[in-house]
């Protein structure tokens, strides 16, 4: 038998290394499983999967220039089937541009909104529109500003928690 890569053929486990597994195949040839391609689970011990002697159903992988060929054990097996996911109870809250590309749409879509301006408030105390904007505000205008309006608002913070001006809450005096 001609040996083709993408065949799958008969062997024996003739010998087992940490990183793998050398089968002697029909043809008289001898490849190699990589311990990533016994299973289609995690493989922490190649002895819990395979042992010497054993006969087994492998895929040629590759064939290298060199003669060396390369097996899989997990690529001769029929592939498991996957169980279906069901991600409506989960994403159910989230924006359909969050869902995980359901109906044809990609996962994540941005959105063409136009850009907002920035706001001229350079401290964010109050809401200026973008038509308020001052053209060429010097920063000293704008200091000046920012200073009578913290001046103001502590005025205000003063008057109502001045205790001599409130009534009631008075502690035993």
């Amino acid at each position: 038998m001609q040996l083709e890569v993408g065949s799958i053929c008969e062997g024996k486990v003739t010998g087992i290394t940490k990183f793998g597994a050398f089968v002697e195949l029909e043809s008289g040839k001898t490849g190699m499983v990589h311990i990533s391609e016994v299973a289609n689970t995690y493989v922490n011990d190649i002895k819990d999967h395979i042992q010497e002697g054993q006969t087994v159903k492998v895929k040629v992988m590759s064939i290298g220039e060199d003669g060396k060929i390369a097996l899989s054990i997990k690529k001769a097996l029929p592939q498991p089937e996957r169980p279906q996911r069901n991600f409506s109870d989960r994403d159910k809250d989230r924006p359909q541009q969050f869902r995980g590309g359901q109906g044809g749409k990609p996962r994540f879509e941005k959105k063409s909104e136009p850009k907002r301006e920035q706001s001229a408030d350079p401290v964010g105390f109050g809401y200026v529109s973008p038509s308020d904007k001052p053209v060429d505000a010097a920063f000293e205008d704008m200091l000046s500003k920012f200073k009578a309006s913290s001046e103001d608002k502590m005025s205000d913070l003063k008057r109502i928690l001045d205790p001599k001006k409130r009534s009631g809450n008075r502690r035993g005096k």
